[in-house]
């Protein structure tokens, strides 16, 4: 008798290199695909562990996210975050785009400083599909080419900085086609998305000294079950999910790119204590603080 699957298998950026080694990517943090077709695509349900963003520039196609259908056409923009399932691909005869994936470290790294972009994949996660008018289309295409093109110089020696200000100047962009949608719709904005929103803008200011989700539902007036209940039906991420995510890329950047002590870290980011805060840094990120700061 064949052996029940326990969980399902994961799609990451390392995979995709491994399914096809000469495509255009850079160690694994970022691959990229100029046209669906070289998409290696399972046939079964996988779980993301990193960021898809992608183009439909012909045709038509569908897949399920978190199981719910989605239908894709030109012009239609694709993200799908980190933990979400999907499965059931069908693809219309000529269907074709572009697709970049990029493992959650170096997305993370790219926009560690602005986190008012982060509003770009609050708005994915109940918008997973939106369109874009032509003009934005061929923008997105032109970004496409020039980070592909970046990605292939090798001896580059800041290739990656390079490709990474690329994206910056990307998600921007996709950051104010979101903004145009929001304020055709904003009048019909659900009120679950509103408290989802708010909350995010709330950690965004709050995350560095406070991590209670009972905090959060005091500031907006709600009870603590009603708001987890709403960020989870939204985000299909519970609250404290989005607080340590916050928490844990704080301490990334300033392990890997601050000059400040671990002491000072854990002062500033308001830990009873050194000890404290590299355990909860170990549960999160897998590593201790220093082995993370030394390359770990």
């Amino acid at each position: 008798m064949e052996k029940m699957k326990t969980s399902l298998e994961d799609i990451s950026v390392e995979r995709m290199i491994g399914l096809m080694p000469e495509c255009s990517h850079i160690d694994n943090d970022i691959v990229l695909f100029n046209h669906f077709s070289e998409v290696p695509i399972p046939t079964d349900s996988r779980r993301m562990k990193c960021l898809l963003f992608a183009l439909c520039t012909e045709g038509k196609a569908s897949y399920t996210v978190d199981t719910k259908c989605r239908s894709v056409k030109k012009n239609d923009v694709i993200i799908v975050s980190e933990g979400q399932v999907i499965g059931d691909y069908m693809f219309n005869h000529g269907c074709d785009g572009i697709a970049i994936m990029m493992s959650y470290d170096f997305f993370r790294e790219t926009i560690s400083n602005v986190h008012e972009l982060s509003q770009l994949f609050i708005f994915s996660r109940s918008h997973p599909v939106f369109t874009l008018q032509d003009n934005e289309a061929e923008v997105i295409m032109e970004y496409f080419e020039q980070i592909k093109r970046k990605v292939d110089e090798k001896e580059h020696h800041f290739r990656k900085h390079l490709v990474r200000s690329l994206i910056m100047s990307l998600i921007y962009d996709v950051s104010n086609v979101i903004f145009r949608i929001q304020q055709v719709k904003a009048p019909r904005m659900l009120r679950a998305e509103t408290i989802f929103n708010d909350f995010i803008k709330l950690v965004e200011q709050n995350f560095r000294k406070e991590r209670r989700v009972g905090w959060y539902a005091d500031q907006m007036c709600l009870n603590t079950k009603y708001l987890s209940e709403t960020v989870k039906a939204v985000s299909n991420r519970r609250p404290n999910d989005w607080i340590d995510n916050y928490v844990t890329l704080e301490l990334r950047v300033l392990l890997r790119n601050s000059s400040m002590s671990i002491k000072e870290i854990t002062q500033q980011m308001h830990f009873a204590n050194q000890s404290f805060l590299g355990k909860y840094f170990k549960e999160h990120v897998g590593v201790s603080p220093r082995e993370y700061r030394n390359g770990g």
